[in-house]
């Protein structure tokens, strides 16, 4: 695929190769150009002064003892030196033949003939080659005035000569560098674009509502590695949720139909008249009202746990007498209590602190927890209701003598519409757990094993600063 990872990666790792080796070999051939074209200058200067000097001199003896001009021939120097000599003043030896290419005055930069050695390019007349040249003054006696000067020459190509094997060297190196560069950017593609491909053909899955994936998670405890566990994390958990909506809608759409069909059956039997007795007809209505009370009951409780699943509700802030709070929900439930001759206490009511939470959602959480007592202890059974303050908490227990909560109900009662009791909907412990998180608390349970329970709600003890 033109646009995939795999070959996007080791084309950006080539390209960052290519722009950086571009850009070393061009400040590599600068430099090398400055050097070479420095080194030749300064070969140049050497030369021209030693050869000046040795025409200085045969002049100078020429002039004193009548010598004719020296017979090495210039050829002979050039060979000698790969360059080539030029003069440009006065003869150095009036009459005679020197053997040096003299060059107009005109033909070279002003100052040559000077006291003063110059380095300049110029083209010799008759020639279209430029060349890098170095002058020396030829003097017949030291410090004497110069009478002309010898220009040491060497041709420009020929010192561009001296850097192109550096540019086919480097363009070599580059070349063998960029391959490396690929295969390394290709391995280190696979290595990073295996799992982000394994993650997402896994995310196409879970958008195609199998959340029954995996993707492997790597030994090196890199990046990859990290979000491919919490990948496979959150594949559980979307599962989980799936499952617990399943069940939830089930047991809904069960929870319904139960009080539906109850009313249903009432009313069919009261429209087409098979009961006409009125005690009888009563005792359907009676039905009828019963079970419409609990349906209403339970749309409400659902549409609660909804709402706090959803976080879609509000918590106030207030200053709240937990005192008053739990005496008011302890009140709630006098009436029945003396009813069904249940020892009811309530103690650790005086004196209790005032924090800042949500009174009615505390009320709430207590009520559904006495409800929950109510509804399971026996008739002439005992219900207390103790309220504490320790570790920075506000502790509110509601201890009853029922029938005790196993080890594996202790964890499934807080779950939606788990309940063995056909009067209850199954979620008045959820709701509480619900409200308990929102407020930054919890609920905690202690079931002892000869029967009974404690219901705990632990609240922050927080407080007006």
């Amino acid at each position: 695929m033109p646009g995939s990872l795999r070959l996007r990666l080791p084309a950006l790792f080539l390209l960052g190769i290519v722009l950086a080796g571009v850009v070393a070999a061009l400040i590599a051939v600068q430099l090398f150009q400055g050097y070479t074209r420095s080194r030749s200058y300064e070969e140049l200067g050497r030369e021209a002064r030693g050869i000046a000097r040795l025409y200085g001199d045969a002049a100078l003896r020429a002039t004193d003892e009548g010598t004719p001009a020296p017979d090495f021939a210039p050829d002979a120097l050039e060979l000698a030196t790969g360059d080539q000599l030029f003069y440009v003043g006065a003869p150095a030896f009036p009459g005679q033949e020197s053997g040096l290419q003299r060059l107009p005055e005109s033909s070279v930069p002003q100052g040559v003939v000077s006291n003063r050695s110059l380095q300049f390019e110029f083209t010799p007349p008759g020639q279209s080659r430029t060349y890098l040249a170095a002058s020396q003054p030829v003097r017949l006696e030291r410090g004497g005035p110069a009478i002309g000067a010898i220009i040491v020459a060497k041709a420009q190509d020929v010192v561009r000569d001296q850097w192109l094997p550096l540019v086919a060297r480097l363009a070599a190196a580059f070349a063998i560098g960029g391959l490396l560069a690929w295969l390394l950017g290709a391995w280190l593609s696979r290595r990073i674009s295996g799992p982000v491909e394994a993650l997402a053909k896994a995310s196409d899955e879970i958008a195609r509502g199998n959340y029954a994936v995996q993707v492997p998670v790597g030994r090196g405890g890199d990046e990859i590695s990290h979000l491919s566990e919490r990948f496979n994390q959150m594949a559980a958990r979307l599962a989980a949720t799936e499952e617990r909506e399943r069940q939830f809608l089930m047991s809904v759409s069960h929870e319904l139909r139960t009080p539906l069909t109850a009313i249903k059956g009432h009313v069919d039997a009261l429209r087409d008249g098979l009961v006409d007795d009125p005690e009888l007809v009563g005792a359907s209505l009676e039905v009828v009202a019963n079970e419409a009370t609990r349906l209403e009951r339970l749309v409400g409780d659902v549409l609660d746990l909804a709402k706090l699943r959803a976080h879609r509700f509000t918590v106030q802030t207030e200053e709240v007498d937990m005192g008053r709070l739990v005496e008011h929900a302890f009140g709630s439930f006098g009436d029945e209590a003396r009813r069904r001759e249940i020892d009811y206490a309530l103690r650790g009511a005086d004196g209790a602190p005032t924090i800042i939470t949500d009174g009615d959602r505390v009320l709430q959480v207590i009520t559904n927890l006495l409800k929950n007592a109510f509804r399971w202890t026996p008739d002439g059974g005992t219900i207390g209701v103790t309220l504490g303050a320790a570790n920075g908490t506000v502790r509110v227990d509601v201890t009853d003598t029922g029938p005790g909560i196993s080890p594996d109900d202790a964890q499934r009662i807080f779950s939606p519409f788990v309940s063995s009791d056909t009067q209850g909907t199954g979620l008045g412990l959820p709701i509480a757990k619900e409200l308990a998180g929102a407020l930054g608390g919890r609920i905690e349970l202690e079931a002892p094993e000869d029967g009974g329970s404690r219901f705990r709600l632990v609240l922050p003890m927080r407080t007006l600063s």
